[in-house]
C-alpha cells in the first residue's frame, strides 16, 4: 500500500476549514441537544392570532411559525442535518418561560413582549412585531386626530397598562376628556360601537382583532398616532447567545430579503383563517423602522 502524504497547502486549507465551521455549531449548548435528540422543538400558543394559534386543520400557524421555519431551515444548515425533526409543543403565559428553560422546547414562537424583567430569565430575538396602543374611534364621529377628541369621553379597560399612557396624553395636549372604564375589552368595543364613547385606548392589535370580528367593522377607524410602542419576540434560551445570534440571522435574513413584508401583509393585511378574517393592520413606521434596522432594544 502506497500512502501519500498531504501536501503543506491541503493541511492549511483543511485547518482553515475547522475554524470556518459556523461558530454556533461549536458552541450552543441548544444546537448540541438538537443534534444529539435529532429534532427541533417549537413552542407555539394555542390562541394568539395573528402570530400563533390552531387553524382549521388544528395544526400551529401564524406568523410567528413562518419566522420559525425558517429558523428550522438555518439550524438545518448549521447543524449539516436537512433530515432534522420538527417537534410542536403547545405554551401559555405561565409555562413559556419554565419549559424553554427546562429545555422542553428550543425556540418560543409566540406573541411575547420583550421587556427587562423577562431578559433576566431568557432571551429575545430581535422585535418580529411593534405592538403600539392606539386610539379607536367610530367612523361616524368625525375624529381624525387625538385632539378632536377634545370634549369627549373615551372608555379604557379596566386594569388595562394603557390607561396612564391615555390620561399622559390627555394632560399633555391638555384635552377637556371624560375617561370611562369598562370591564373588558369587549365592553369597551360596545360602549364605543353604541355612542356612549367616542374612542376607545388600547393595543393596535388587541383592537384589530376584535374589530376584524365585529359584525360591521367599517363603523370603526383606527387613528394614525402611536405611542408607547413595545417589542415582540421569538425567545430563547439565556445562557445561548449563540443560538440567539442564529435566530436573530434567520429573522434578518427575511427582512433584509424583503420576504418579512410579504408576510406581514400576509397575516395582517389579508383574509387569514380560519375564518377568513381581514384585520387591516398595515405596517406601522415604528415597525417600519426595525424592518429597515432589526433590533432586539426595548427602546426605539
Amino acid at each position: 500500500m502506497i500512502r501519500r502524504r498531504s501536501s503543506p497547502l491541503v493541511v492549511a486549507a483543511a485547518s482553515l476549514a475547522l475554524f470556518q465551521l459556523p461558530a454556533a455549531q461549536a458552541a450552543s449548548p441548544t444546537l448540541d441537544k438538537i443534534k444529539e435528540i435529532g429534532k427541533i422543538t417549537f413552542g407555539y400558543r394555542e390562541a394568539s392570532i395573528p402570530f400563533a394559534y390552531l387553524g382549521s386543520d388544528q395544526k400551529p400557524t401564524g406568523l410567528s411559525l413562518d419566522l420559525c421555519s425558517a429558523v428550522a431551515d438555518k439550524i438545518k444548515t448549521a447543524l449539516r442535518r436537512p433530515e432534522l425533526g420538527i417537534e410542536y409543543v403547545p405554551v401559555n403565559a405561565s409555562n413559556r418561560i419554565p419549559l424553554l428553560q427546562n429545555g422542553t422546547i428550543d425556540v418560543e414562537c409566540g406573541s411575547t413582549t420583550n421587556t427587562a424583567e423577562r431578559q433576566r430569565q431568557v432571551s429575545f430575538s430581535i422585535a418580529t412585531y411593534v405592538a403600539s396602543p392606539r386610539w379607536l374611534v367610530s367612523a361616524a364621529s368625525g375624529v381624525t386626530e387625538p385632539k378632536g377628541l377634545d370634549g369627549q369621553t373615551v372608555v379604557i379597560t379596566q386594569g388595562s397598562l394603557n390607561f396612564a399612557v391615555a390620561k399622559k396624553i390627555v394632560d399633555d395636549q391638555k384635552l377637556n376628556v371624560m375617561i370611562v372604564q369598562a370591564k373588558d375589552h369587549a365592553e369597551s368595543l360596545l360602549m364605543l360601537g353604541t355612542g356612549r364613547a367616542t374612542a376607545w385606548f388600547e393595543d393596535d392589535i388587541l383592537i384589530a382583532g376584535l374589530v376584524a370580528n365585529a359584525s360591521d367593522p367599517s363603523t370603526f377607524r383606527m387613528l394614525a398616532a402611536t405611542y408607547a410602542p413595545s417589542y415582540y419576540g421569538l425567545m430563547t434560551r439565556r445562557e445561548d447567545p449563540e443560538f440567539k445570534a442564529l435566530v436573530d440571522a434567520a429573522i434578518k435574513e427575511k427582512m433584509v430579503s424583503g420576504a418579512f413584508d410579504k408576510l406581514y401583509a400576509k397575516w395582517f393585511e389579508a383574509p387569514i383563517p380560519p375564518k377568513g378574517q381581514n384585520l387591516q393592520l398595515p405596517m406601522s413606521e415604528a415597525m417600519k423602522a426595525r424592518v429597515a434596522s432589526p433590533s432586539d432594544a426595548l427602546t426605539p
